[in-house]
């Protein structure tokens, strides 16, 4: 399906330990999760609150595995912080990743995000961008992904988020719309889209011209349907299941690795689910994802 292509599999730390709800997890190392990987059969990996900091340290304990950074979450507060304040840490995280050999850096937008406040339900008290607030966004994602390229060689791809100010189609179009391609890709999130109600398919047909990294997502309706109705939080979603592998939930990938492929994708797709490994094995939900990708794709 992605004949020819240099598309590669990695998977996110967060199945074994939680960066937002540490007590998840808490007991598995950065050595059981990064050799639990590679059992698995991927090559690359996003970043954990448990992974060494220093490249010098970093690099060969996952070289010694077969695994490479293929991305790090970074959090920006361009419309409610000096562009400067968001740039000098964005730049100490970019060389990080540069460091690293990664490709890409996945930013998200976390001004008045609720996603991590665990008495904020999800589905209620977003909050809206006005236009000085967009205009301040994608000028200052446009700013920093040229840094991140022109300097670096990584591209900043932005991650649409649940409780986030870009969480919707709309808005995920709004900030395409208002952002250079040549600096701003998109981060695309089959799990986001599916959360909010958006259509997966559709959003990745839509924007795969300036798709330049994939989270593999799947969400359980039942508990989606559970967090909207009783006025849950984020993170009490993802504790009671929300999320889960591909090829687990209700999301329809084929179609999604379809568009890809048609369209020429190249880089990486990471399974990213995090779920509680008390009630789901990271090793086994890895297996059992790397098989659903290699039955759907070939890869």
């Amino acid at each position: 399906m992605f004949a020819g292509k240099e598309v590669k599999l990695g998977i996110a730390p967060i199945a074994w330990t939680n960066d937002d709800l540490p007590e998840l997890g808490g007991e598995n190392t950065f050595e059981q999760c990064v050799s639990e990987m590679a059992l698995a059969g991927f090559t690359g990996s996003e970043v954990g609150n448990k992974y060494p900091k220093d490249p010098a340290v970093l690099k060969p304990a996952l070289e010694l595995r077969g695994i490479e950074i293929c991305n790090a979450w970074f959090s920006t507060f361009l419309i409610s912080k000096p562009y400067e304040e968001t740039e000098v840490e964005f730049e100490k995280h970019v060389a990080f990743l540069a460091a690293m050999g990664a490709k890409v850096v996945g930013v998200s937008e976390q001004s008045y995000s609720t996603q991590g406040i665990q008495t904020q339900p999800v589905f209620e008290g977003k909050y809206e961008m006005n236009d000085e607030e967009w205009k301040l966004l994608c000028d200052g994602l446009n700013r920093l992904g040229k840094l991140s390229l022109e300097k670096y060689g990584v591209a900043l791809t932005f991650h649409h988020h649940m409780g986030t100010v870009v969480q919707s189609a709309a808005e995920t179009d709004k900030l395409m719309e208002g952002t250079d391609p040549a600096y701003v890709s998109l981060l695309f999130d089959s799990g986001h889209f599916a959360y909010c109600g958006e259509d997966p398919v559709e959003m990745v047909t839509r924007h795969v011209k300036r798709i330049k990294h994939v989270h593999l997502k799947d969400i359980r309706p039942d508990v989606v349907a559970r967090v909207k109705a009783e006025g849950l939080s984020f993170l009490e979603g993802v504790r009671q299941g929300a999320f889960t592998i591909p090829g687990d939930g209700c999301v329809q990938f084929a179609p999604i690795f379809k568009v890809l492929a048609e369209n020429g994708y190249e880089g990486y797709m990471v399974v990213e689910a995090e779920q509680d490994p008390a009630k789901a094995n990271p090793l086994e939900y890895a297996i059992r994802a790397r098989k659903f990708i290699a039955e759907n794709t070939g890869l």
